[in-house]
């Protein structure tokens, strides 16, 4: 599934695992407030864009997981504006390269901001194509 898994790699991925895993686990009573968006794209411009490096592509664990989260968050969107007005944004083709330079331009620039402000910006710039869409095709509320 991941070509360039090898054991430099996999460390890092584990302990940033456990990591996550550390952070997810915390009791409720520490928690300040629900949250609705959770992940590396929530995380301060500030911290992340030392640790950006689009050149080293997925080898880089950092852009490996920013680059997953942004596919995640982009997917959520779609389905949010495909059932908002049956449009979506064509994601064919946003690479690895574009995704981390773009997030990693954004960051440098706006050090103050969240690289989830960089998605919203592309959501909203990017052309929107129809489609066939039922809306509530998707029950969430069981």
């Amino acid at each position: 599934m991941f070509p360039m898994i090898g054991r430099t790699f996999v460390a890092p991925l584990l302990a940033t695992g456990l990591l996550a895993a550390g952070v997810i686990a915390l009791p409720a009573a520490t928690r300040a407030e629900p949250l609705v968006t959770q992940g590396i794209g929530a995380s301060s411009c500030s911290k992340l864009a030392a640790d950006l490096k689009p050149a080293e592509g997925l080898q880089n664990p950092v852009n490996l997981m920013l680059y997953a989260w942004v596919q995640g968050y982009l997917s959520a969107a779609n389905v949010a504006l495909l059932e908002h007005d049956g449009k979506h944004v064509d994601l064919a083709g946003l690479d690895e390269q574009k995704v981390v330079g773009m997030i990693a331009t954004y960051c440098k620039a706006n050090p103050d901001h969240k690289p989830s402000a960089a998605v919203d910006d592309f959501i909203r710039k990017a052309a929107k194509n129809r489609a066939k869409w039922d809306v509530g095709t998707i029950d969430w509320n069981g």
